[in-house]
Order: structure tokens, then sequence, then C-alpha cells
């Protein structure tokens, strides 16, 4: 990693380790330390925000260039990744990097000491934090690594490793969970939003999809779109793109079709991070606006499968979760 950008991540808050590893504290995690409500995950799913470890073993390299992504993707390295650290070790360096950083919680006010106390020991492991999991090429280890500490595993993925998943898959290292991110509807919107390095980006997203829905069973397979609409600032570059439109709606139901999940996150845009310098507050929907889209979709999916619905939703961190069994969302946690 160019110690540039070592030095601009350090700035943000990020906890490095290794060549390609990272790990940082998030909002929620911060306000589960003081004794506070945590994030949609602990509420949805029962997974408690102070014990969740939010990391990335190849932070800045990733496929695509997503322009709502709030992580760095103007520092991006590629789909390349020339050295990793080995799973145990990259885990365990993780895992000391957090406490680190949650260490320094301890001095502040309004810290619950007996909640930071069992936060050192991470209970689900996120592989969300920055940069695309699923090109770090030892994977299936690195989630086994995970399974032998007893704890859960969820993996975010951009959909452009489908071999990868299937790897996973045929090795038993399936994640509890396994999400992909939707946020085009169809091929044309697909190369602006994402600015892919892979020519055939849509073709390997949609055998993602496929191949998540011959899962079923085996993880837990999630469908997550974050939704931004048309902004107001008539000068902004980026204005008049949005991917919320109503036009989008049968589009959207048909590639989740596709997929068959056992949920569907549906979310709204939040200009944060480095999505700040490419889409202000202006772009962001209002929970209301996330709600009346999320059930157009619902209503398109009962068109075939009247088993769908609203399981659950947060409006402080503006999503819904959709699916057909709401008893099927909490998960076993150590």
């Amino acid at each position: 990693m160019d110690e540039k950008i070592r030095k601009e991540l350090k700035k943000k808050s990020y906890g490095l380790f290794g060549d390609s590893g990272a790990v940082q504290i998030c909002h929620w995690t911060k306000e589960a330390l003081r004794g506070k409500e945590g994030c949609w995950k602990q509420k949805f799913y029962g997974i408690e925000s102070a014990r969740c470890c939010q990391f990335s073993p190849c932070v800045m390299w990733c496929d695509n260039k997503c322009l709502h992504c709030w992580r760095p993707i103007e520092m991006n390295l590629g789909n390349k990744i020339q050295k990793i650290e080995e799973p145990r070790k990259l885990l365990e360096g993780i895992i000391k990097e957090r406490k680190r950083l949650l260490s320094g919680f301890g001095g502040r006010k309004g810290i619950n000491k007996k909640i930071l106390e069992k936060s050192f020991e991470p209970s689900l492991f996120s592989l969300s934090l920055s940069g695309e999991p699923t090109l770090y090429p030892k994977l299936p280890e690195l989630i086994k690594e995970i399974k032998k500490r007893k704890a859960i595993s969820f993996l975010v993925t951009n959909g452009q490793h489908p071999e990868i998943l299937k790897k996973l898959d045929r090795e038993k290292a399936l994640p509890n969970q396994l999400t992909i991110s939707l946020n085009s509807p169809n091929k044309e919107l697909f190369e602006i939003w994402h600015n892919s390095l892979n020519k055939d980006a849509w073709e390997k997203f949609n055998l993602t999809l496929e191949l998540i829905k011959s899962l079923k069973g085996k993880c837990r397979r999630c469908v997550r779109l974050t939704l931004v609409k048309k902004g107001k600032n008539k000068n902004a570059n980026l204005n008049e793109i949005s991917n919320m439109e109503d036009k989008y709606v049968k589009d959207y139901s048909f590639l989740i079709s596709k997929a068959e999940p056992d949920f569907v996150h549906i979310k709204g845009f939040t200009s944060i991070g480095y999505a700040r310098n490419r889409m202000g507050y202006d772009k962001q929907p209002l929970f209301e606006e996330v709600k009346i889209f999320a059930k157009k979709i619902l209503k398109e999916l009962k068109k075939t499968d009247n088993s769908w619905k609203i399981l659950a939703k947060d409006k402080k961190s503006c999503v819904l979760a959709i699916g057909r069994n709401k008893k099927e969302m909490k998960i076993r946690t150590i």
C-alpha cells in the first residue's frame, strides 16, 4: 500500500494491519459503548453493535468505483492485489488493532466499562469496510478462521467474482450471511454507476445473482439496494443521476427474483465520507421516500410470490428489510 494512502487512512481513524488489512470503529459501535441504541443489524438480527468488527482483508482494492460509495474510491488500487497476510495472522492482527482503537474509549465520559470490556471479543466479523473482499485470495481460510472463533461472518460483495463464491461453497467456507450489492437495475445504469474495471461486469454480476439462488439452505442470502435520488443542486455533475425512479421497479424486482434471497435490504444513501465530494445531502432520500419505493418493489415481488412482506425497519439508519419469514431474521451469537 502506498505510504500516502496509508497516512490518509490513519487520519480517518482506520486501523491498519500488514499490507492490505484494515478495521474501523463505526458510529454505532461508539454509541453502543455508551449504552445507547445500536445499529440496524442489532435491531434486525440481534447482533450486539459493540461486538461488531467491520474490517477488510484488502482495504483499497476493488473492481468498481461506485458513485455512491462513502469509501475512498479515489484511492482505488485496482483489482490485482500483490501482497497479503496469511488468514490467521490477518485476523489476529485485525482483532489486536481493533482492541487498540477501542481502548482509547476507556477514559471517555459516559462509556460503559462492562460493554467496552466485552467488545474486545467480536461476535460478528463483517467483511464490508472498504474494498472488495472476494479479491482476497485466501478468503475460504479466513472465513474458516472466523468460524473457529465461534463468531458470525457477514460477507458483502459487488458480485464480480462468482468463481470465488463457488470456491467458498466447494470448500464449505460460506459465511453466515452473504450480501450482494444491487445498486443498478439494468446494464446501462450499471456501467455508469459502478465504473467497473471489468468489461463483462454486468454479466459477472448476473452470474452471481444466479449463484446466490443456488446457495439456498447453505447460508443466509441477502440483496442490498442503496438508493440515491435526483439532486437539487443545478451545478452538480451528478444532479440528474438516480437509481430510485419508478421506471426501475420492475427491473429491480426481476433481479431480486433471479437471486431469490432470504432478505432484501433497501436503504437510503447517506452523504458521508468521500461520497460528499461526489453527491451532496440533496441526493439523500428521506426514510419515507425509501419506504414508498420499497413498497413498490414489494408489490411487484408479490405478483409472483405473495409471501413477501416488510420484516423490519429502522428510521435512524434509513433502511427496511423485506423477506418472507420474520422468525428467520434473528441469528445466533456467542
